[in-house]
């Protein structure tokens, strides 16, 4: 059984791999098969799918959509660009305010909001936009491993690990991996300072964006402020997180319904929502159940605890620098997704607290994705967004602000998480 578990588990990353269009469905077939030779019994399915995760990510996107309808992250930015000097300044306020948004919305839809500003700039002034719209996606994927709900991987942590959103800003008396990312963005910032250094163009808005509904902002901000005070609430609801998103995306397609009279508008705020991605969790979920059910993840942490022996910084570097450059090529999803049972199971051997492996494992496989322009969802959407302009954007125009951008944070973090949890 054994046997065929890993079988089947290799070729569906060889699958995923190879046709990354087609990956919730065939996670899909892989989660069937699993469940049909055997692998994964009947009345344990429920029990390895963290339906919690599932809710919130769902959740959290249909109030995003609502955010992003109604321009304020937009308002947001005019704002930010009527308050700089120059090009140079306003790409990296840009970045920054990226980076802001995408902690607690999911990191394409931050892309989605900010690049065409960044656009009209660069239209209005003359200038090539692709170094500006590279460096806020970049910028969105650093942060996106800031707060619970700022991206995936971040969510399937907090569910893995059973981490509130108070956790990412302090876990057990430390400092959380909020702060560290922080420190992380302040360093790569001053790389994008020198990247953009003779960008001194000034720069004058014409027209701000105007805002006529502002429900959808506070229903972001009351997202936050409930899964705040849901940390703090003894013995809830494994998905306690998932029924706060939920529930308010819910009051706002009602809100929608009754303004609007109409069910054309919850329609298109339900297909923002990404299914595909739900479903590749799901089928994922079941996936490592099987493999965890045959001992499969513990035989994988064993094989790692033999090749980098007990030493828990040798292993910790493994981790954080293995995860950076298998994420500049592959989902970072599937990837977190299997290699957390993983860490605990090395954490267990080891018989140490998991969370430096944890931590570890989070900022080098979502940082990672910034070192090549299809390491990220963000990323592959800027490229997408340029492309349609008429502009080609070359790996090596990638990689010359992606890579200094991410070794700068990734170095930070790497260190900063060290020295904080050892």
């Amino acid at each position: 059984m054994k046997t065929i578990a890993l079988i089947l588990f290799l070729l569906t990353y060889v699958a995923l791999l190879s046709l990354p269009k087609y990956r919730a469905y065939l996670a899909f077939v892989s989660a069937v098969l699993f469940v049909s030779f055997g692998i994964l019994p009947l009345d344990k399915i429920l029990t390895a799918i963290d339906f919690n995760v599932l809710l919130m990510i769902g959740g959290t996107m249909g109030i995003v959509s609502l955010f992003i309808d109604s321009k304020m992250p937009s308002l947001l930015a005019d704002w930010i660009l009527d308050r700089t000097p120059d090009v140079k300044w306003a790409i990296i306020s840009l970045s920054l305010f990226a980076g802001i948004i995408s902690a607690f919305v999911d990191n394409v839809a931050t892309v989605l909001m900010v690049a065409p500003v960044a656009m009209t700039i660069a239209k209005k002034l003359k200038i090539n936009p692709v170094p500006s719209i590279i460096a806020i996606a970049v910028s969105s994927n650093l942060q996106g491993a800031a707060t619970l709900v700022g991206d995936t991987t971040s969510i399937l942590l907090g569910g893995y690990a059973n981490m509130d959103f108070l956790d990412f800003f302090f876990f057990q008396g430390k400092v959380g991996i909020f702060w560290v990312v922080q420190m992380g963005a302040v360093v790569s910032t001053f790389v994008l300072l020198w990247i953009f250094r003779k960008d001194n163009q000034r720069i004058h808005l014409d027209e701000k964006t105007v805002v006529t509904d502002y429900f959808p902002s506070i229903l972001l901000v009351g997202m936050i402020v409930l899964l705040i005070l849901a940390s703090f609430v003894p013995n809830k609801l494994a998905i306690t997180n998932g029924l706060i998103t939920v529930s308010l995306m819910s009051v706002g397609l009602l809100r929608d319904l009754i303004k609007h009279q109409k069910f054309g508008k919850i329609v298109g705020t339900l297909m923002e929502i990404d299914f595909e991605t739900l479903l590749l969790l799901a089928s994922l979920f079941v996936v490592i159940g099987g493999i965890t059910e045959v001992g499969l993840v513990d035989d994988i942490a064993t094989l790692f605890l033999k090749f980098a022996g007990d030493n828990l910084f040798i292993i910790y570097s493994l981790i954080v620098w293995a995860s950076v450059l298998l994420s500049a090529f592959i989902d970072n999803i599937p990837y977190i997704a299997t290699m957390l049972p993983v860490v605990s199971g090395i954490a267990s051997t080891l018989g140490i607290d998991p969370t430096l492996l944890y931590l570890g494992l989070l900022s080098g496989a979502t940082l990672g994705g910034n070192l090549t322009p299809i390491g990220a969802s963000a990323n592959i959407t800027a490229i997408g967004i340029l492309r349609k302009e008429g502009y080609t954007v070359t790996t090596k125009d990638f990689m010359s602000i992606g890579v200094p951008f991410t070794l700068a944070a990734v170095m930070t973090g790497y260190i900063l998480i060290w020295l904080i949890w050892v």
